[in-house]
């Protein structure tokens, strides 16, 4: 990432379930600069995964992206977001179960927070079951791990990344042709 990137960059962070997935997405998108998988919205400082697993600490699993809006809007990452999981599940995303996978929209300020609420009057009119993701001011992020990170890139082949991962990407593949990197 460049200077200039970085001061023209504006910050998303979403939790649609398990980061794995979340970050495989993003990582494609045209406009996303980077993609850091972690932790928010908990109440322990500088949680581990272990902890996290346990769906105790209050924390959802996470994705925070540096993204230029000249490229890609908040709105459109939101609505990539809603269509790469399922927001009307409540703490889950498939088999993954607690409240670590919920569907939650951390905003970072009031422009982002209105933009959010007309997503989800968007999406709400979309699905079926009611919405269930969450809405909320973004607080402190605890970036997991390293061997978080880049997970799917590293793992194509790991079980829940053959299963659960990349049919995801391949349907954001398919549905955001026009946005994806080269």
């Amino acid at each position: 990432m460049t200077q200039n990137n970085l001061a023209s960059s504006a910050v998303a962070t979403l939790g649609g379930g398990c980061f794995w997935c979340t970050e495989a997405v993003f990582q494609q998108i045209r406009g996303v600069l980077k993609v850091e998988s972690g932790y928010t919205g908990g109440a322990v400082h500088m949680p581990t995964y272990e902890q996290i697993c346990t769906g105790k600490t209050g924390h959802a699993e996470v994705v925070r992206l540096s993204f230029d809006p000249a490229v890609i809007s908040y709105q459109e990452l939101l609505e990539i977001f809603f269509t790469i999981h399922d927001p009307t599940t409540l703490n889950r995303q498939g088999n993954d179960a607690g409240t670590q996978y919920r569907s939650v929209i951390y905003f970072h300020d009031a422009e982002q927070q209105a933009i959010a609420q007309q997503v989800l009057h968007k999406m709400a009119a979309v699905w079926e079951d009611p919405i269930v993701t969450e809405l909320s001011t973004a607080p402190m992020f605890y970036i997991a791990e390293d061997y978080h990170q880049n997970y799917f890139r590293q793992h194509p082949q790991q079980g829940y990344c053959s299963v659960v991962v990349a049919p995801k990407v391949a349907k954001a593949r398919k549905l955001f042709a026009s946005k994806l990197i080269g």
